[in-house]
């Protein structure tokens, strides 16, 4: 559909990811009139092109050529040829946003919404100007949604125009495999792409200002990521902070803290994420993003501006793809009173995608501590798993966190290839405030991965019932 410069919308979503793409959708089902506006060639936002699909598409490339699920499995030792490219492993990576972004349109028209090319600025809280192909003209709404995303975030010190330098976005554009990377960010996507180089054979050092990588997981899936990733041979530097990135010749240089310096061909800076607010004309309506770019809201996602929200990236933590989608659809509900969905669950799974892979939802052995619930935990280990001695994958867990006095499941923690897919049966549990005899009493295909709950779930059992003796 075309754009109209004397068009009145009931919502005018500004930003085609995950938030926006939603948000629209759900005003649009109810009957409203929709506008998107979109300032990039496709629509998709840093979930499509730049993020999270696209990083999963050289996680797949770097698992399947460089034989790393057969290793252990047949003994295989498999070698990249000399000189291969990094866009040769990402030959899927067009296709597969190309057929996301022809998805997302398809959505959009399906459900009658005006899809805008341009770049839109606040003159004030019911009118944007919106500049792109077709001219400079001006768009009005009842609503707005501000769903523009996040970008890396990019440190003045750090010459990120240096071709040997690059953020998280860049990376997936380098022309040739590194024979060495340093990565500045023990994050989740410092993580994920330090497993994925080092699977493809390049020597990795991770940098991280914190004592622990990724702590907001289960202490005891925090060591075994670590063990894994030592296992690729990733060097791990914690609690170091880095003072200084210098190109020297035809490497890189990292000075950390303790005088200590790094040298590497390239080096991939992870530290952070910043709002994608700038330009939006936020000043002329009153809402000031903070020092990292993000737009405070509420939590119905209202901004300071009774008419204007805001969801996904933008507003900042979590930043997961699966949650914006969520936000959006929540976003428009109070904006139009909608008595459909009120909030995003509390009960958010995380998915990392390192090698392996890990996921979680619920209580940590840490947090059940620290809220003085009385619990027990039972594992189930791939190995002792029929699916996981056929497909080698023998560093796999499933652990159960359950609440003692009421038997319920309170938290899961999966490490190991599919965990992103098998945390979602713990979480079906969670909601339903099933007791862990659910997974005694349910009868699961053999042989899978799934039943690995079935056996932790008896560990669970025998823990519970030692503590009642």
């Amino acid at each position: 559909m075309s754009s109209s410069a004397d068009q009145h919308y009931d919502l005018v979503v500004i930003g085609a990811g995950p938030a926006g793409e939603k948000g629209a959708a759900q005003a649009a089902y109810f009957g409203k009139s929709v506008a998107v506006i979109e300032k990039a060639l496709q629509p998709g936002g840093a979930a499509v092109h730049t993020g999270t699909l696209p990083s999963k598409t050289l996680r797949e490339s770097a698992l399947y050529l460089s034989g790393y699920r057969a290793r252990d499995l047949y003994g295989v030792a498999v070698h990249l040829e000399p000189g291969t490219t990094v866009p040769h492993l990402m030959a899927r990576k067009n296709a597969i946003a190309e057929a996301e972004s022809l998805a997302i349109r398809h959505n959009l028209d399906r459900h009658k919404i005006n899809y805008i090319a341009g770049t839109a600025h606040f003159v004030d809280p019911h009118t944007v100007r919106v500049v792109g192909p077709d001219g400079d003209h001006t768009v009005k709404g009842e609503h707005f949604l501000i769903s523009t995303g996040s970008r890396p975030y990019r440190p003045a010190d750090i010459a990120f125009e240096d071709e040997l330098i690059h953020d998280s976005d860049e990376v997936l554009h380098i022309h040739k495999l590194p024979a060495s990377l340093t990565v500045l960010g023990g994050g989740v996507i410092g993580c994920e792409y330090a497993c994925m180089f080092a699977a493809l054979g390049v020597e990795v050092q991770l940098v991280d200002a914190r004592e622990e990588i990724l702590p907001f997981l289960d202490r005891e899936i925090i060591e075994r990521l670590r063990t894994a990733m030592q296992h690729l041979g990733i060097r791990l530097l914690q609690g170091r902070r880095w003072n200084k990135v210098e190109r020297r010749g035809v490497s890189v240089t990292t000075t950390l803290d303790d005088g200590t310096r790094l040298l590497s061909e390239q080096l991939l800076f992870c530290a952070g994420r910043v709002g994608c607010s700038h330009g939006l004309g936020l000043e002329n309506i009153g809402i000031e993003p903070n020092k990292r770019g993000y737009i405070p809201v509420d939590k119905r996602y209202n901004t300071v501006v009774p008419n204007v929200w805001a969801a996904g990236d933008v507003i900042g933590f979590p930043a997961l793809a699966s949650v914006s989608m969520e936000q959006g659809r929540v976003a428009v509900c109070h904006a139009f009173g909608f008595e459909y969905k009120q909030a995003v669950d509390d009960l958010m799974p995380y998915g990392i995608y390192t090698i392996p892979e890990v996921s979680a939802v619920g209580e940590t052995e840490q947090s059940a501590a620290e809220k003085d619930i009385d619990f027990v935990v039972g594992r189930a280990l791939y190995k002792n798993n029929a699916r996981g001695k056929i497909t080698g994958d023998l560093e796999g867990i499933t652990k159960l966190v359950v609440d003692a006095a009421s038997r319920r499941l309170i938290g899961v923690h999966v490490i190991g290839e599919r965990a992103t897919e098998l945390v979602h049966i713990g979480q079906a549990a969670i909601h339903m405030g099933a007791g862990v005899d659910l997974f005694i009493d349910m009868v699961f295909n053999y042989p899978t991965l799934a039943e690995s709950y079935k056996y932790a779930a008896y560990e669970c059992l025998a823990a519970l019932a030692k503590k009642n003796a």
